[in-house]
């Protein structure tokens, strides 16, 4: 199994396909089911595929993986490397396609496990659910699935499993009841100033100076409007503005990205984001007020505290508890819950190393893992394949075999 993992997680890693695109990775993840006896149901919610395997009375258990890349040009020098380029359709920017978060991993444990739960039929009775999700990256696909029917073509399970790559050493396993992934809010800015020459200022209202103060103020929201005991982050990752240097152009816009924990504190950022920049504006003499647009919003993934230690107690008596760590709440994002949410059932998710050990212990030890390991979404994100891919499958299957139930006597 270990090479046909392998085969599979290199060849989805070097055909990458963006959010609502995954057509190939949902054909070869359709194929596969198929070939193991799975009913499969292809399209859900665009390119989503479900899988249902029935075997005898019992528990339903769905296991889940996302199958989106990103639009960032891969900078990992392996020989499997991604080449796909695209032109993203919201901006016109042109970049590579990469697997920079990990789904290449996620899909193909998925598969592996699916394979060994076929196969091992006679252990277990009961409805054994797989959900291969598009569009993570968008936090639209898991929602997508699900008022696409997602429901009504499967069994509703007793609980959702899953599990996302990070980069920390690969064979460990990090478990954290309660809120575990942040949820998430991009907010759209769009700053509206007065266009002119650049050689004449005063006859303008700079977007673009607008534009540098909206950010130094969006920096102190976490630092002096969040409690100590709260935790958000405020990133603005895109700024726009102007076409020429000597052009003082009429709008600047701001792509902000907001994770809470929260409710309360995820509506206490928002407001302050929307305060700001409504008043660096006024402050500037814009002559119109901002336009502020939130979008992407998903919730954070609540682990049920009870079938959290219940899982992370399997996967310790499998692995050993060394391996087998809290992380505590991890600022990401996943919407992975909301198919927990919909089904009205527990969700247990939870981080699956991928780094490789010596080379995290190295930094580790020099204090330098931020520098010298890259995170998911960089260009260097590079997961070892094994023993990942092993690691990932069996966590899955151990911790479906514990929900499934035992096989009827004869």
């Amino acid at each position: 199994m270990r090479q046909r993992l392998r085969e599979t997680y290199v060849d989805l890693h070097a055909h990458p396909e963006l959010s609502f695109e995954e057509h190939r990775t949902a054909a070869l993840a359709v194929e596969r089911l198929a070939a193991l006896g799975f009913v499969v149901h292809a399209g859900v919610g665009g390119t989503g595929v479900a899988g249902v395997l029935v075997n005898g009375d019992g528990p339903c258990v769905l296991l889940r993986a996302d199958m989106d890349a990103l639009p960032v040009t891969e900078d990992t020098g392996l020989p499997y490397a991604s080449t796909v380029r695209t032109t993203t359709t919201a901006d016109g920017v042109e970049s590579g396609v990469m697997h920079a978060c990990g789904h290449d991993v996620h899909v193909t444990a998925l598969l592996g496990a699916a394979d060994l739960l076929s196969r091992s039929r006679p252990a277990w009775s009961g409805t054994l659910v797989v959900v291969l999700q598009p569009a993570e990256e968008l936090g639209q696909g898991a929602r997508a699935m699900v008022d696409d029917g997602l429901y009504d073509l499967v069994p509703r399970p007793d609980i959702v499993l899953g599990q996302h790559v990070a980069p920390v050493a690969a064979g460990l396993l990090g478990v954290h009841g309660g809120p575990a992934f942040a949820g998430t809010d991009s907010v759209d800015i769009r700053l509206v100033g007065r266009g002119g020459h650049g050689s004449r200022p005063e006859a303008t209202v700079d977007p673009v100076v607008l534009a540098a103060s909206t950010v130094l103020r969006l920096q102190t929201i976490v630092s002096r409007e969040v409690a100590a005991g709260d935790a958000a982050v405020v990133t603005v990752g895109t700024l726009h503005a102007g076409t020429k240097e000597n052009i003082i152009p009429d709008e600047a816009r701001l792509g902000v990205n907001v994770r809470s924990f929260d409710e309360t504190v995820r509506n206490r950022v928002l407001a302050a984001i929307e305060r700001i920049a409504r008043g660096e504006a006024a402050t500037a003499g814009a002559p119109q007020p901002p336009e502020i647009t939130i979008r992407d919003a998903f919730p954070p993934v609540i682990n049920d505290p009870t079938e959290t230690e219940r899982t992370r107690g399997v996967l310790a008596a499998r692995f050993g508890a060394e391996r087998v760590i809290d992380p505590g709440p991890v600022s990401g994002s996943e919407d992975v819950g909301v198919l927990a949410t919909a089904a009205g059932v527990p969700i247990v998710y939870w981080l699956l190393g991928g780094w490789d050990p010596a080379a995290f212990q190295a930094a580790v030890e020099a204090g330098t893992v931020d520098q010298d390991i890259p995170s998911n979404h960089s260009p260097r994100f590079a997961p070892v394949p094994h023993p990942t891919l092993e690691t990932g499958v069996e966590a899955l299957v151990v911790a479906a075999l514990d929900r499934l139930a035992p096989p009827a006597p004869a």
